[in-house]
């Protein structure tokens, strides 16, 4: 028993200290409403502080002191009704007492012939009425509650609230597991929109990239609310079923006190999150609006829409993220009572302190803004800047990263884009020199190589990556390998490269069932020492006849 009253006691050590924490925004229906100590300024400008005493995790009464005497009122007061209490449920034919006494001109509580508490001026002030009336209404509140607390340590009633425990306790397991099968058949029914708009033939393929971005965004939120639906199911059951007994409703009290500002920042960041993924999803739902018109999506413009949308959704949807975040952090601080207001103006002075020192940084910025505007290029677009170039794989408003050949990844700053060249803008064209050896006859080569373009253009593999009926231009040089033939073929963006590899390959098997020979460099050597021509073996029977003339 001693050792229950000194674990009690603890408790309301806790509480006290606790009691010093903001108000919680929001409360568990169960939980009594709880109100953090008020600080109040007298005429003498004192400082007052109020708090509550508790008797099994409920709220008795509310008192006040000046702040240096305080904490020690409430706690001899917390420990004078947890002893009365404990002898009070000890003995099942104790009577309760409630007296109100006076000493000293004030009113004084006695419950069994022991002193609770003295009621002060500064109490009666606090409930706006005088300290008699308030010695009577704590006397009256404090009967109450401690036959109510007697009663609730009954055989019978615990063995009641056992049962509602047990029924709350399969309720959850039904309820959870309702939230599994829910989540089970989302998640079945986003795999199955998956496999239906990628297996569509007249899904375009910007609308699919859109959809699909969208079930990803829609599944990524049911997660995170099937996960915080169970923790709310099984936490707040449990904080429930704590709360049904008396012996445990302490514990209940002291874990949502103490739950308190991790539960709200933990609310206040996967709100933040699930804001951001649904920005993410409207985003991307108002640009699949957007290119679903017809009059949009032309051959020409299908794949530069594509590339385009890309962009401005990765860049919007990183400005979402930047505000969603710090509204965020703005609302995790008032949570938790932080005056904003002076953070905010000096957040200010360092926004321009640290715009003055970041010239550069704004150069890119409004530089980037400008790229993206008016589209010089995008995400998936091959381009040159300089001496570099490649893939461009990640854009947004500080800087551009593209991928080479060799695959090294280049950052580029965006201030220091002043030039650029874009391969793959609208449309692109594949540019074939083809040599034929000079004793061929060069009509029948032209013939054979413009054959062969229109064979290609019609194939319906491939009509789709031709823009336009390739043009053999002709004789475009006198090389060392022979003539150069010129030949253009228009694509679409980024298809020029596989146009012409598969263009080489029907070209090289026409060449060689016509017997035209892609020639190799050659050289011509003139000697002009008549000596030199004459082979050795020559020179040797010439020394052997002047041998046998001479015998």
């Amino acid at each position: 028993m001693r050792s229950r009253f000194v674990a009690t006691i603890a408790f309301s050590s806790i509480v006290v200290t606790v009691g010093v924490m903001p108000q919680a925004t929001a409360q568990i229906p169960f939980i009594p409403n709880l109100q953090p100590p008020n600080l109040r300024t007298s005429e003498s400008d004192s400082r007052t502080v109020t708090g509550w005493v508790y008797l099994d995790g409920k709220r008795l009464f509310q008192i006040t002191a000046p702040r240096a005497n305080f904490t020690e009122r409430l706690e001899n007061i917390q420990e004078n009704i947890n002893q009365i209490s404990q002898e009070y449920f000890r003995n099942p034919d104790a009577k309760l007492d409630v007296q109100v006494k006076t000493e000293n001109g004030l009113p004084v509580i006695y419950v069994n012939n022991r002193q609770l508490m003295t009621i002060t001026d500064q109490d009666a002030r606090l409930r706006q009425v005088d300290a008699w009336t308030l010695a009577n209404q704590i006397s009256q509140s404090l009967r109450e509650q401690l036959e109510q607390a007697k009663q609730e340590r009954e055989p019978e009633f615990l063995v009641r609230q056992g049962a509602i425990a047990v029924g709350c306790g399969l309720s959850i397991l039904v309820i959870s597991w309702g939230l599994t099968r829910w989540k089970n058949r989302s998640q079945r029914t986003f795999i199955q929109q998956q496999l239906a708009s990628t297996a569509s033939p007249t899904a375009r393929p910007i609308t699919t990239q859109l959809n699909q971005q969208q079930q990803r965004h829609i599944q990524e939120v049911t997660k995170r609310l099937y996960q915080i639906g169970q923790v709310g199911i099984w936490g707040g059951g449990a904080l429930f079923i704590l709360g049904l007994f008396p012996h445990t409703r302490s514990l209940q009290l002291g874990i949502f006190l103490g739950l308190q500002f991790p539960v709200i920042l933990g609310a206040v960041a996967i709100g933040t999150y699930v804001s951001v993924r649904l920005s993410y999803l409207l985003i991307d739902r108002f640009t699949s609006a957007f290119v679903s018109s017809s009059a949009l999506l032309t051959p020409e413009t299908s794949e530069r829409l594509q590339l385009r949308v890309s962009t401005i959704s990765g860049v919007t949807k990183s400005m979402v993220t930047i505000v969603c975040v710090g509204v965020g952090i703005l609302c995790a601080l008032l949570a938790l009572g932080i005056d904003v207001v002076p953070l905010l103006a000096g957040a200010g002075l360092v926004g321009v302190a640290v715009s003055l020192a970041s010239q550069n940084l704004i150069k890119d910025a409004i530089n980037g803004f400008l790229i993206i505007l008016e589209d010089q290029y995008a995400l998936g677009d091959v381009i040159s800047v300089g001496t570099v170039g490649g893939l461009v794989e990640n854009l947004n408003l500080r800087m551009t990263q593209v991928r080479d050949a060799e695959g090294r990844l280049i950052t580029i700053p965006n201030s220091e884009i002043k030039i650029v060249a874009n391969l793959s803008s609208r449309w692109s064209r594949a540019d074939l020199t083809v040599p034929v050896d000079y004793k061929t006859d060069i009509d029948e080569a032209l013939n054979l190589i413009k054959k062969v373009a229109i064979e290609m253009d019609e194939d319906p593999k491939w009509q789709h990556q031709i823009v336009e009926t390739p043009q053999v231009l002709g004789i475009d040089n006198f090389g060392d390998r022979g003539l150069l033939i010129r030949v253009w073929i228009k694509t679409q963006p980024l298809k020029q490269w596989d146009v012409a590899r598969e263009f080489r390959r029907r070209l090289k098997i026409a060449f060689d069932h016509a017997g035209i020979f892609i020639p190799v460099p050659q050289q011509a050597i003139w000697v002009n020492d008549a000596q030199l021509l004459v082979s050795p073996d020559s020179r040797l029977r010439e020394q052997q006849s002047k041998v046998n003339g001479h015998q």
